[in-house]
Parts: structure tokens; sequence; C-alpha cells
């Protein structure tokens, strides 16, 4: 079993920052790949970021070049700094890890509401 935890969510002006971070705990060595999801009212949910144990990265296409995504081995957290955040960028992220195909372990979640 793995448990996620998220941080860093809050309450930002259209144009500023915020940086997420997830901290992994249980059984880790089990995870390929870690991501970012998003869902906001009335949608579904969406890839943000994810990044993989070789380091490959992808992202959404809505964030392409405004969204970073990191990750810290040593002390099991994987980030994701937001830059230039845009209203449409309001939601609830959630961590997710990857232990083969699918995104099976997910964190609780942490809102982001971005005003214009």
């Amino acid at each position: 079993q793995v448990r996620l935890a998220e941080s860093g969510g809050g309450l930002v002006q259209a144009g500023e920052s915020l940086k997420l971070s997830c901290t992994a705990s249980g059984r880790i060595l089990s995870i390929n790949a870690m991501g970012w999801f998003r869902r906001a009212p009335g949608n579904e949910s969406e890839l943000v970021a994810v990044i993989t144990n070789r380091g490959i990265i992808r992202y959404g296409d809505s964030v392409k070049g405004r969204f970073t995504i990191s990750r810290n081995s040593a002390e099991d957290t994987v980030y994701l700094q937001m830059d230039n955040l845009k209203p449409e960028d309001s939601g609830i992220y959630y961590c997710a890890g990857r232990p083969g195909a699918y995104f099976e372990y997910w964190g609780h979640g942490t809102r982001v509401t971005v005003s214009s």
C-alpha cells in the first residue's frame, strides 16, 4: 500500500504562482511513476503532469510551458510548480502513484483557486 499526501494549494490571483507537494509513504518501491491530476467543478479528471522513475516527463496540453513537475527521490516527494496561473487552472489537484500500467494510488487532493 502507498499513501500520498498533497499540500500547497490555496487562493491566488491570475498570473501568480503556487507550488504543490506530494509526499509518498509505504511501498514506494512499487511505484514506477507519479502524476498530478486535477478536477474542476463539472469537469472530468484531467492529466496535469507525469514523471516516471526514469525521469520521463509528460504534461497536459493546457499547462505546457507554465507548469513544471519535479521530484526529490531522497524525500519521496514530487512537486508541481505552477506559474502564470489562470482562472481555468482552478480545481482540486490530486497526486497519484502508478505501480503498473495504471494510476492506482491517490491522495485526498488539495484545492487551487485562481481568481481573475
